[in-house]
């Protein structure tokens, strides 16, 4: 059975948003190992709302099957249980120049680093 790969994008539905249904990109940032044996997954949100801030990292349009420019806000890591994953893998997974990029934002987001 197929599982989350680290790197892929998923539409997600966001637990804590009440009234919010609105079904939203994530990217799996966990890895594969756990994503296979674990029942959830560590994912950080995306947005397409372009707001500068050390701990976003832009995401172009077409990165890992994306449709426009967005953020991914990794301030926000959360892990979701598997039945939030709503649709996906979108396509490919993003480029490993932006997962550093992505490790080093969450790494801001929780004080490891400046």
């Amino acid at each position: 059975m197929p599982y989350p790969k680290r790197g892929e994008i998923f539409l997600v539905r966001l637990p804590g948003h009440p009234g919010d249904t609105k079904a939203r990109p994530a990217l799996v940032v966990s890895l594969d190992v756990r994503n296979r044996l674990a029942n959830d997954v560590i994912v950080v949100p995306i947005s397409t709302t372009l707001r500068p801030s050390p701990t976003h990292v832009e995401l172009p349009e077409r990165e890992a099957g994306i449709n426009r420019t967005s953020m991914a806000k990794c301030e926000q890591i959360t892990t979701l249980d598997k039945s939030f994953l709503i649709r996906g893998p979108f396509s490919g997974t993003v480029s490993p120049a932006k997962m550093a990029e992505v490790e080093k934002a969450i790494q801001r987001a929780i004080g490891i680093i400046i």
